[in-house]
């Protein structure tokens, strides 16, 4: 009997050994999606097509990307009295920024920009805002604003700003609060939109 048990314990730990060996060999080939989309679920250097489309006909365009390290270089130049914009810059791990600008014809095709909303909805993004100002033919236009959630944090987000002449396009990524977005406006190209919508989440956490 203590024979068997011996012959058992031992295929046990031999069985175990292997399941070890075969998952240190996976991972090593790469982690499994699913934790690549927990880790990083926003990809900085993805647009949709449409996007894409809108660029080859632009008169000017002009397309960055800043870094963790870029950016907190970049927030340690604001003013001294800024600190909520300077928390902000230092909750995020990247930036990427599209600025497409058409000619006197404006915006060539109204469908593309369609469709870059539509590009956010079907990959489960959250849209918050939507936000229509007027102004003159600078300001006329309209904004749209998604997050992409894990779990209660804001892990990122992406502003659609379209005037008469242009489209930019923001993605933000980091560990994020409603505030936060609402005090990165106006910087690193993230146009100036109403959000009331996003204060009232705010105040709901």
């Amino acid at each position: 009997m203590q024979r068997a048990f011996q012959v058992y314990m031992k295929y046990r730990i031999l069985a175990c050994a292997a399941v070890v060996a075969f998952s240190l060999t996976a991972w090593s080939q790469g982690p499994p999606p699913s934790a690549v989309q927990s880790e990083n679920p926003v990809v900085l250097d993805w647009t949709p097509p449409a996007l894409g489309f809108l660029a080859q006909q632009a008169a000017v365009k002009n397309s960055f990307t800043l870094d963790r390290n870029m950016l907190h270089a970049a927030g340690g130049a604001l003013a001294g009295d800024d600190e909520p914009t300077k928390q902000a810059i230092g909750h995020l791990d990247g930036l990427s920024v599209h600025m497409l600008k058409f000619g006197d014809m404006g915006v060539p095709d109204e469908n593309a920009v369609t469709s870059i909303r539509e590009a956010y909805h079907l990959r489960g993004w959250k849209h918050v805002v939507t936000s229509t100002s007027h102004g003159g033919p600078v300001h006329n236009g309209n904004t749209d604003v998604w997050v992409v959630m894990d779990g209660v944090n804001v892990r990122g987000a992406v502003v659609l700003a379209e005037t008469p002449k242009s489209v930019t396009l923001v993605t933000v990524a980091g560990d994020l609060s409603p505030i936060d977005l609402l005090h990165l406006r106006g910087h690193f190209g993230i146009p100036k939109f109403d959000g009331d919508n996003l204060a009232g989440q705010a105040q709901a956490r």
